[in-house]
């Protein structure tokens, strides 16, 4: 009799618990309509979160930060060059006026730049005049320069006379004029460095200075450049000694 329909009562039974356990399974988890959203993926671009909607101004708060416009960047940055002026001229300073004219004409014109380039080329010029390296010279000065300075080394040479240098450092360096003349811009630099030099002979006799003795010398070197050419070197012009 329990065969009539090919299913055994056991087989029933079984069969009434599974229907009862996928029924409350079902209550449990829910049934899906298609209109779910997606898994969060945290390497997924936010912006295609949410069904690819922008963020809600409620879910966005306070991390919104507001960046300057151009007017207020060219402001801040106009406001830091006067700052880093400052530290080279006094405000109010026909100096400051100067360089100030200087900065508004050449825009890549920058006075800590141009004083970490005029430190360098004083060293150079310095070391390449006391070994007698011409085609260095060269490259740092200007024409007339240059003619004064080959003929002080083909005077040295003919007299057999060798310059033994050192080039310790410099002690301070700062701009004590500036001036644009037409297109071309120049600035005199002030220059307390430190050195060991002396003169020898061709027997190697000390005719002048001490090697052992520090020497403190001071330089004013006046440097020019065109500020129409797209050259952005500057050359030196003019020197002084001052004592």
């Amino acid at each position: 009799m329990s065969d009539v329909f090919g299913f055994d009562l056991t087989s029933i039974i079984f069969l009434v618990i599974a229907v009862v356990l996928f029924m409350r399974l079902r209550d449990v988890l829910g049934t899906r309509t298609g209109n779910e959203p997606d898994p969060y993926d945290p390497y997924a671009d936010p912006d295609k979160q949410n069904d690819g909607k922008a963020p809600r101004a409620d879910d966005v708060g306070d991390n919104v930060i507001s960046l300057p416009g151009r007017a207020q960047t060219e402001e801040m940055e106009a406001e830091e060059k006067a700052q880093r002026l400052e530290k080279i001229a006094p405000e109010g300073s026909p100096l400051n006026a100067a360089l100030t004219h200087l900065m508004s004409v050449d825009k890549s014109f920058e006075p800590d730049s141009f004083m970490a380039g005029a430190r360098s080329a004083y060293e150079m010029i310095v070391t390449a005049f006391a070994e007698g390296d011409r085609r260095t010279l060269k490259k740092l000065l200007a024409g007339d320069v240059f003619a004064g300075f080959v003929q002080a080394l083909d005077d040295r040479d003919e007299q057999g006379l060798r310059v033994e240098f050192t080039f310790i450092g410099i002690n301070k360096s700062s701009i004590v004029e500036a001036e644009l003349a037409g297109g071309e811009a120049q600035i005199t630099v002030r220059f307390v460095s430190s050195i060991t030099s002396c003169t020898k002979d061709d027997i190697g006799h000390v005719v002048e200075g001490d090697p052992n003795a520090i020497d403190e010398v001071t330089d004013i070197w006046t440097f020019a450049r065109d500020v129409t050419s797209r050259n952005p070197n500057w050359k030196l012009i003019g020197t002084e000694s001052a004592q």
